[in-house]
């Protein structure tokens, strides 16, 4: 089943003095493209977390933001006081009141106040890395569920294209005696108006030549072939975008030989429906991993 490139998830987790938000948007993009936003205490696993991603996703681009916010310990918890850092101000001021000759004291609140003196309880990265790895692999379960419901939009849409191209195609392929039959009688007429004799032999190897030169079976066929092409690449495990991208080239390359080569009103206008689906298709391929 084809899979959309635009999608969102977000997903949060709350683990051990911290809480973990992983936000993701994806769009289309012709390769896999991640951009990966870490806090600084994660930037060392940002490769291992793109592993991670790559196996889920294989094209567009991927826009993903983790939220580290670091949650306030509880009242009993242990101040740790860093007592070099004490040591070194108290040196310092020992120092100080013997140069000076005058009293240098600090007392035990503007010690404490001193930067660097407590000790901040930061959250270990390696304790981090599991569960951000898990809520990673869980938003991108929830993205994908996300691409594959827009994918299933996309596919009836393609394949309702599709059975509407088919017909114009079959509508064309049976109108074209009647083509024939009219150019026949056209030139007819316009012989008669003027009054000329001509040989009936030449007049017939003429006419024939002209039915040739206006002949559209295989632009017909090769578009029934491509639409037929379309239906079972629709229906594929892997990511078919490029492949649908190719094949909507190609219907619109026949539908334009078509155009061009119709001295019939009728199918003239059949050749610029045709393009319309085709360009309605493409617009949507181009959304499709």
């Amino acid at each position: 089943m084809i899979k959309s490139m635009t999608a969102f998830a977000r997903k949060d987790k709350k683990v051990t003095n911290a809480e973990l938000s992983w936000e993701i948007r994806t769009v289309n993009h012709r390769h896999l493209d991640i951009s990966l936003h870490l806090p600084s205490a994660l930037l060392a696993y940002e490769n291992k977390l793109k592993e991670t991603i790559r196996k889920k996703l294989s094209r567009g681009r991927v826009d993903l933001k983790l939220t580290l916010l670091e949650t306030k310990q509880k009242s009993h918890d242990v101040i740790n006081i860093n007592e070099d850092k004490v040591k070194s101000l108290l040196s310092a001021c020992s120092e100080l009141k013997h140069l000076t000759h005058k009293s240098a004291t600090l007392s035990a609140m503007e010690i404490l106040q001193w930067p660097g003196v407590i000790e901040k309880q930061e959250v270990d990265a390696d304790d981090l890395l599991v569960p951000t790895q898990l809520l990673l692999e869980i938003a991108l379960s929830d993205l994908t569920l996300m691409r594959e419901t827009e994918g299933r939009r996309l596919f009836k849409m393609i394949r309702t294209r599709c059975d509407e191209v088919f017909k114009i195609v079959e509508s064309v392929k049976s109108r074209r005696v009647e083509v024939v039959k009219l150019l026949r009688e056209k030139v007819m007429t316009k012989l008669s108006e003027l009054g000329v004799n001509v040989d009936e032999n030449r007049l017939e190897q003429e006419l024939v030549y002209y039915a040739q030169r206006l002949d559209v079976d295989e632009e017909l066929d090769r578009l029934g072939a491509h639409i037929e092409e379309v239906n079972a690449v629709l229906t594929r495990s892997e990511p078919v975008g490029r492949r649908l991208d190719f094949l909507m080239q190609e219907l619109n390359r026949e539908a334009n030989t078509l155009a061009s080569k119709s001295n019939d009103v009728e199918t003239t206008k059949s050749a610029v429906e045709l393009k319309v689906l085709i360009e309605q298709m493409r617009e949507q391929c181009l959304n499709i991993e």
